[in-house]
């Protein structure tokens, strides 16, 4: 992202969380042609998401201008990099991790919000496993779903017990698939991501058994350059109704479970036991952000996940800077 546009948005995004009222410079509203809608995704791995989708705020704010807002389910990170690549939506929820991959892959996207910091990732198996450490998974196999901070977050807990991916059989799948797979005795374990890990843990008392926080990258919100660079007035309302929708899920804690628990179709329960491993309490690209980013970036980029060719310096700066 140019420092241009991200002087725009860092502007924005104070003024929002000071509750200010904002304009937006006149050299950044050139004419071009009408918006007929914005497009964004939901995820049940972000809240906030499905409290917009639920509150039709997103649609209050942009009906005057006859401006039809359009939702698309996002499956995980990987998915929804997918949906802006595809220009199937304007705004999409990843993982930062996930983000950092794709812009190395000259994803022209920009991270744009944190929308959480959550404890989204766990090494999960089964109740009655022999697994209860990460060095016990050498030889065994594990499920991950490719491009996604789960499995980051494999590569990491492995590293950090002097294993690798060369040490387990990784079957790549998507996250429903994988707490599937581990339910039925297919895998040994899973590098779970919530929701799915919440249910799995409650009603199959699957055990989470290594967990890192800090392994865990932020919950970003994303938006395609192109959109970026032609209506930079439509990200400043769109980050007006996420801070609504931000400040109101942390008021209103038991609202927020009844409507993931709606929206995920999950036990309350389940839905309590993901926003209790959920942080929203700040929405900015900080120094911490771009710090864990750089983390997972190198990690990646030893396992393979990312080319050895890759500036990640450049691919970070480029998403949030």
């Amino acid at each position: 992202m140019s420092k241009f546009y991200r002087k725009i948005l860092n502007f924005i995004l104070i003024a929002l969380l000071g509750f200010s009222v904002i304009t937006l410079p006149s050299c950044v509203t050139s004419q071009v042609e009408p918006l007929e809608a914005i497009r964004l995704d939901y995820a049940t791995y972000n809240l906030v998401s499905l409290v917009l989708k639920e509150k039709g705020w997103m649609e209050q704010e942009f009906a005057p201008d006859n401006i039809q807002v359009q939702w698309a389910l996002s499956l995980g990170s990987n998915k929804a990099i997918q949906l802006l690549n595809s220009t199937v939506v304007d705004f999409a929820s990843t993982s930062g991790g996930s983000s950092l991959i794709a812009r190395t892959n000259d994803s022209p996207i920009q991270g744009i919000y944190i929308y959480s910091n959550p404890e989204w990732n766990a090494l999960v198996t089964t109740a009655n496993s022999p697994i209860t450490q990460v060095s016990d998974l050498r030889g065994k196999t594990v499920a991950a779903a490719p491009g996604t901070d789960a499995y980051i977050f494999l590569v990491r807990s492995l590293n950090e017990f002097g294993l690798t991916t060369e040490d387990v059989t990784v079957m790549q799948m998507q996250h429903n698939q994988g707490k599937a797979a581990l339910e039925q005795g297919e895998v040994d374990a899973w590098a779970g991501l919530d929701p799915y890990m919440a249910e799995t843990e409650i009603k199959q008392n699957s055990r989470l058994f290594f967990r890192n926080s800090e392994f865990c990258t932020y919950g970003m919100l994303n938006v395609r350059e192109d959109f970026a660079r032609r209506y930079p007035e439509y990200i400043e309302r769109v980050l007006k109704v996420y801070e609504k929708g931000r400040l109101w899920s942390m008021e209103h804690p038991d609202e927020l479970r009844e409507i993931l628990a709606r929206g995920a179709r999950l036990q309350d329960a389940i839905a309590a036991k993901q926003i209790e491993r959920t942080d929203l309490s700040n929405p900015r690209l900080t120094e911490d952000v771009q710090g864990t980013l750089k983390a997972a970036g190198e990690v990646s980029k030893a396992a393979g996940i990312i080319s050895e060719k890759s500036n990640l310096d450049q691919a970070t700066n480029l998403l949030i800077e």
